[in-house]
């Protein structure tokens, strides 16, 4: 395989094989290996009409010893499962989750980046009901499917801050509705801010909550983290946004430098106070922000990364390949 790590992005990139689980009369099968990359669907599945589609992301990677590791499978099962739960769609048992993403990682080992190209083997789970139906219902068969995509550093150079606004006129989720679980429907209804913070010069879009709009929800992507001038890591506590397996581990290495760590109400008035802004998720762990725009408001960080989310994310992606010890065995090796 003739593969330039270099020039990888993130972006769909077919691996070797995906695998297929199938719910039907009450349980899931063993799972089946594919080599193709495409599925056959009735025009009226349920997924297609009501939108019972859930899906999640994590990463493996070739490690500074050789070995190759999953950052925390386990907790994307059990979040696969909350979202689940939600949408009144089939759970899937953790252990054979783990079990079916460390099959994945072997059946397309050899597209798994090497150690020092900064890539990795994303892995998607995407779980969908696939009954056809009309009425709106549940649906009562489903599929889970694991893909593999060869993905390279998201920073080549080293992390670069973008600019964010925040939307003024959508929000991404409703109060007391889905936005704290992985469905689809949530980054549908983000697309619009999206393209309307790209139109302004701006790579994503800022969401308030959904109630007051007095508050920082979280980007359209991804979860948001504030350092403020004394040290301290801040986040938004909210029931209409993702719990983030990315963030909860930096709030966990931010425990481990001696930060305090808060997760609270975040009045949109307190952006004028922080030190440092970033987004963080799976895809790239941080994403320093140099500006964020708010109507006539202008919030500045400067163009530099900011040092404790400099070190935030050297520790995060130095566990991650084995150059930090693995303290909190957040590491399934394969």
């Amino acid at each position: 395989m003739n593969m330039e790590w270099d020039k990888l992005g993130f972006k769909f990139i077919p691996a070797r094989a995906n695998i297929r689980y199938e719910f039907a009369n009450g349980k899931w099968d063993d799972g089946k290996v594919y080599l193709s990359y495409d599925i056959t669907l009735n025009v009226a599945s349920n997924c297609l009409h009501y939108g019972q589609e859930i899906f999640e992301g994590l990463k493996a990677f070739r490690r500074k010893d050789g070995s190759i590791g999953i950052f925390r499978p386990e907790e994307n099962a059990r979040r696969l499962n909350s979202s689940a739960r939600h949408l009144l769609m089939a759970e899937f048992p953790e252990d054979k989750f783990v079990e079916g993403v460390k099959q994945l990682v072997r059946e397309n080992i050899d597209y798994v980046p090497p150690y020092g190209s900064g890539g990795s083997l994303y892995i998607r789970p995407v779980m969908f009901g696939t009954t056809p139906q009309i009425g709106v219902s549940t649906a009562t068969e489903y599929t889970l499917v694991l893909i593999a995509v060869p993905v390279g550093a998201y920073y080549k150079g080293g992390l670069k801050p973008v600019d964010a606004c925040i939307s003024m006129d959508y929000d991404r989720a409703a109060p007391h509705g889905t936005g704290h679980i992985k469905a689809a429907g949530n980054y549908a209804a983000s697309l619009i801010s999206s393209k309307q913070a790209k139109e302004k010069g701006c790579a994503v879009a800022l969401f308030l909550d959904p109630a007051t709009h007095k508050y920082i929800d979280e980007f359209g992507t991804s979860n948001f983290l504030a350092i403020t001038k004394d040290g301290k890591y801040v986040t938004s506590d909210s029931t209409s946004t993702l719990p983030s397996i990315t963030n909860n581990s930096l709030m966990q290495i931010a425990r481990d430098m001696g930060m305090p760590v808060e997760r609270r109400k975040i009045p949109v008035e307190e952006l004028a106070d922080f030190a440092e802004v970033a987004a963080c998720g799976t895809a790239v762990v941080i994403t320093p922000v140099e500006h964020i725009y708010y109507g006539d408001k202008v919030f500045d960080y400067g163009k530099e990364v900011g040092p404790k989310l400099q070190e935030l994310y050297h520790r995060m992606t130095g566990i991650q390949y084995g150059e930090y010890p693995d303290e909190h065995n957040w590491i399934c090796l394969v």
